[in-house]
C-alpha cells in the first residue's frame, strides 16, 4: 500500500502569528504521494545523508550510505503518518526534489528535475494574486480549488475561457506555495485526450486590491513610525527654560535683592537680561535698571577673586602633580636598579631559564613605562620653562605700562558713560517734574520751583564735572599716543641696530672667506700623501750616502728593488716639487754630459 505524505508549506511573514508556524502533518495540507515506499529514505541516501529521528541523530548506526535500503529492515521514514516528525531543512542551494500528487479529479506530475526553474516576473509589492496558465480545456473551476486550495485560503478566482485563470488568496506566503506548482503537468482523471492534459505555469499577477492593501498598510506603518519617532523627539527634548515675569515695582525690588545674593546672582541675571531686551527701560524705570546694573557690575571682582582662587588652585594641583611623578619616577628607577643587578652573571646564573626570561621581560617594561613619565615631567618643566622665559618677561616689562595706560583710559571712558548715564538720568527726571508741574495746583508751586532750582543746581554740578573728567580723559589719550611715538621709535632703533649687527656680520663672514685661500695656499704642502713622503725619505736616504748625486734612472732603479709600481716621471715630479730638498745639476763635457740629482735637504733647512 502506498502511503500518502502530507506536507505544509509555510514560510515566515512579518506578523508574529505566522512566525510561530513550524513544518508539521496535517490532514486537510497538500498530499504527495510517493509511487516507492522507500523514497524518503532513497533521497535522504541520494543526497549523502542517513535518515534522522526527532533528535537529529541517525535512526539506525548500521545505515550504509551506499545503499538506497537498509539491509532487511524496511526504512523508517520521518513523514510516516502518527510519528509526526519534521523532516530536516534542506539546503538553499540544493534542488527540491518533486514527486507526483494525487488529487481527487487529477493527478499532477513533477517537472523534469534536469530542466532550469520556470521563469518568474518580479514580484509586486504585496502580491496575494497568482497568474495561472496551461489549464487542460475541460477543466473547471471546481478543479483549480481542488488543487491550489492546498496552498492555502482562496478568496477569489477569475477564470478565462483561454485556459488560464486568476487566484486570490488570504496572505502572501500562500503565493510562494502556489509557485511551487509551477511547471507540473496536469491531467484529469486517467483520460490521455489533449484537452484533458496541460502544464502549469503559475506567476505573479498585479491586481489593484493587492496594491491598495499593501499602500494602506504601507501607510499604518508610517503612522506608527512617524508616531515613534515624535514620542522619542518630545522624550529627549530638553526641558523649557521657566517663563520670565513681566517687570513690575515689586518684582524689580525682588531682582535687585537676588542681584546681591550670590547664590541667586545667575538667576536675577537672566531675569535683568529678559527684562532689558523687552524693552522695559523707559523714563521712570532707568534708575531702578542703572541700580540692577550696578549691582550686577559689582560682582566682577568677586568673579576675578574666584578665578585667581580657581589658578592658585590649579598650580598647587599641578606642583604636587609634579612632586608625585617625580616619586613614581624614582621608584621606577629603583625596580629598574634591581633588575639590572639580577641580570649580573654573579646573580644571573642562579636562575633558571624561564626566570631570565620573565626578568628580562620586566625588566624591558618597566624601562619603558619609566622613560615615557620621564618624558612628561621634562615636558612639564619644559613648559615652565618656556613660560619664564627671559624673552616673555622682556615684553611683559614693556607692555605693563602701555597696559596700565590703557586700563586707566578705558576706566575713564567707563566713568564718562556713567556719568552721562545719570545726567540722562536726572534730565528724565526734570521732564517728568515739568510735566507734573503744569498739572499741579498752582499752591505748591514754590516748592516745585525750589526742586527745580535744587535739581537745575545738580545738574549744573554734573556738568562741571562731566567736563572735568573729559578733560583728564583726552590728557590720558595725549599720554597714550606719546607712548605709542616713544614705543615705535624704540622699535625702529632695534631694528636699524639689527640691521647693523648684520651687516657687521657679513662683513667679518666675507673678510673670513677672503683669509681662507691665502691661508689654505701657505698650508698647502707638496706632499700630497703618505706613500709620497715614505718616497721622499728613502730618495733622500739613497742620495745621502752618494754625495756626487746619482741620475733618475739610478734611483728608480734602485726603488724598484723595493716595489716594482713606481714609475719614473712620478718620482721626477715629486723631486721636482721639493726644491728644498732636491736639486738637479749638468756634471761632465760634451757626449760625458749627464744630469744627477743631489740632496740638499740641510741647506734648504736653513733657507726655509
Amino acid at each position: 500500500m502506498q502511503r500518502d505524505i502530507r506536507w505544509l508549506w509555510v514560510y515566515e511573514i512579518g506578523n508574529a502569528a505566522d512566525s510561530n508556524r513550524t513544518l508539521n502533518v496535517d490532514s486537510t495540507a497538500m498530499t504527495l504521494p510517493m509511487s516507492d515506499p522507500t523514497a524518503w529514505a532513497t533521497a535522504m541516501n541520494n543526497l549523502g545523508m542517513a535518515p534522522l529521528g526527532i533528535a537529529g541523530q541517525p535512526i539506525l548506526p548500521d545505515f550504509d550510505p551506499a545503499l538506497g535500503m537498509m539491509t532487511g529492515i524496511p526504512p523508517i521514514t520521518p513523514m510516516m503518518p502518527g510519528l509526526g516528525i519534521v523532516p530536516p531543512p534542506i539546503p538553499p542551494d540544493m534542488p527540491v526534489v518533486k514527486e507526483i500528487i494525487h488529487c481527487k479529479s487529477c493527478t499532477l506530475f513533477p517537472p523534469n528535475p534536469n530542466l532550469p526553474p520556470p521563469a518568474t516576473r518580479e514580484r509586486p509589492p504585496g502580491c496575494k494574486t497568482v497568474f495561472v496558465g496551461g489549464l487542460p480545456e475541460n477543466g473547471t473551476e471546481q478543479i483549480i480549488v481542488e488543487v491550489f486550495e492546498q496552498c492555502g485560503e482562496i478568496i477569489a478566482i477569475r477564470k478565462s475561457k483561454k485556459n488560464f485563470c486568476h487566484i486570490r488568496f488570504a496572505e502572501e506566503y500562500m503565493v510562494d506555495k502556489a509557485l511551487y506548482l509551477s511547471g507540473y503537468r496536469i491531467r484529469l482523471g486517467s483520460s490521455t485526450d489533449k484537452k484533458d492534459t496541460g502544464r502549469l505555469h503559475v506567476d505573479f499577477a498585479q491586481a489593484r486590491d493587492d496594491l491598495y492593501e499593501w499602500e494602506c498598510k504601507q501607510r499604518m506603518l508610517a503612522r506608527e513610525e512617524r508616531h515613534r519617532r515624535r514620542m522619542e523627539e518630545e522624550r529627549l527634548r530638553p526641558p523649557s527654560p521657566p517663563p520670565v515675569v513681566h517687570y513690575s515695582d515689586h518684582e524689580c525690588s525682588i531682582v535687585a535683592e537676588k542681584l546681591k545674593d550670590d547664590s541667586k546672582f545667575s538667576e536675577a541675571v537672566q531675569t535683568l537680561l529678559t527684562w532689558i531686551e523687552r524693552g522695559e527701560v523707559n523714563r521712570r524705570s532707568a534708575n531702578n535698571f542703572y541700580s540692577m546694573i550696578q549691582s550686577a557690575n559689582s560682582h566682577v571682582r568677586r568673579l576675578v577673586n574666584e578665578k585667581a582662587a580657581h589658578e592658585k588652585d590649579m598650580e598647587e594641583a599641578r606642583e604636587k602633580f609634579k612632586q608625585a611623578l617625580s616619586g613614581i619616577l624614582i621608584q621606577f628607577e629603583q625596580i629598574v636598579a634591581v633588575y639590572h643587578s639580577a641580570s649580573k652573571q654573579k646573580a644571573w646564573d642562579h636562575f633558571t631559564k624561564a626566570q631570565r626570561k620573565n626578568i628580562s621581560v620586566w625588566c624591558k617594561q618597566a624601562e619603558e613605562i619609566r622613560n615615557i613619565h620621564n618624558d612628561e615631567l621634562m615636558g612639564i618643566r619644559r613648559e615652565e620653562e618656556m613660560e619664564m622665559s627671559d624673552d616673555e618677561i622682556e615684553e611683559t616689562t614693556e607692555t605693563k605700562e602701555t597696559e596700565e595706560s590703557v586700563s586707566q583710559a578705558e576706566a575713564l571712558k567707563e566713568e564718562n558713560d556713567s556719568l552721562r548715564w545719570q545726567l540722562d538720568a536726572y534730565r528724565n527726571e526734570v521732564e517728568l517734574l515739568k510735566q507734573e508741574q503744569g498739572k499741579a495746583q498752582r499752591e505748591d508751586d514754590p516748592n516745585k520751583e525750589q526742586q527745580l532750582k535744587l535739581l537745575q543746581q545738580a545738574l549744573q554740578g554734573m556738568q562741571q564735572h562731566l567736563l572735568k573728567v573729559q578733560e583728564e580723559y583726552k590728557r590720558k589719550e595725549a599720554e597714550l599716543e606719546k607712548i605709542k611715538d616713544d614705543k615705535l621709535q624704540v622699535e625702529k632703533m632695534l631694528e636699524n641696530l639689527k640691521e647693523k649687527e648684520s651687516c657687521a656680520s657679513r662683513l667679518c663672514a666675507s673678510s673670513q672667506d677672503s683669509d681662507c685661500p691665502l691661508e689654505k695656499t701657505m698650508n698647502s704642502s707638496p706632499i700630497k700623501s703618505e706613500r709620497e713622503a715614505l718616497l721622499v725619505g728613502i730618495i733622500s736616504t739613497f742620495l745621502h750616502v752618494h754625495p756626487f748625486g746619482a741620475s733618475i734612472e739610478y734611483i728608480c732603479s734602485y726603488l724598484h728593488r723595493l716595489d716594482n709600481k713606481i714609475c719614473t716621471s712620478d718620482v721626477e715630479c715629486l723631486m721636482s716639487r721639493l726644491q728644498h730638498t732636491f736639486k738637479q745639476e749638468m756634471t761632465g763635457v760634451g757626449a760625458s754630459l749627464e744630469k744627477r740629482w743631489k740632496f740638499c735637504g740641510f741647506e734648504g733647512l736653513k733657507l726655509t
